[in-house]
C-alpha cells in the first residue's frame, strides 16, 4: 500500500492511497482509495471509513470483462 498524500484537521486524518492486489492468474491490480480517520483526544483511533472502487479496479484488470462492465456502468449509472 502506498500513501500519497495526508491532512489533518483537528481530529481527523484523510489519507489518499493505491494498494496493489496480486492474482496468481491475472497481472496485479492498483485499487485507488481514501481514508478518514477519527481520533479520539487522546490519540487512538476510534472511527475508520474507507472509499474505494473495489469491483471497477478489478474488472479494469481482466481483459474479457472490462468492457461489459464499463458498458453496464454507463447505461445503469450514467
Amino acid at each position: 500500500m502506498d500513501i500519497h498524500a495526508a491532512a489533518q484537521d483537528s481530529n481527523v486524518i484523510f489519507l489518499q492511497w493505491t494498494m496493489t492486489m496480486i492474482f496468481r492468474r491475472s497481472p496485479s491490480t492498483p485499487i485507488y482509495g481514501a481514508t478518514a480517520l477519527i481520533l479520539h483526544e487522546d490519540g487512538r483511533i476510534v472511527g475508520q471509513r474507507d472509499y474505494y472502487d473495489l469491483w471497477g479496479d478489478i474488472f479494469n484488470g481482466i481483459p474479457w470483462f472490462k468492457k461489459p462492465y464499463r458498458r453496464f456502468m454507463r447505461k445503469f449509472f450514467g
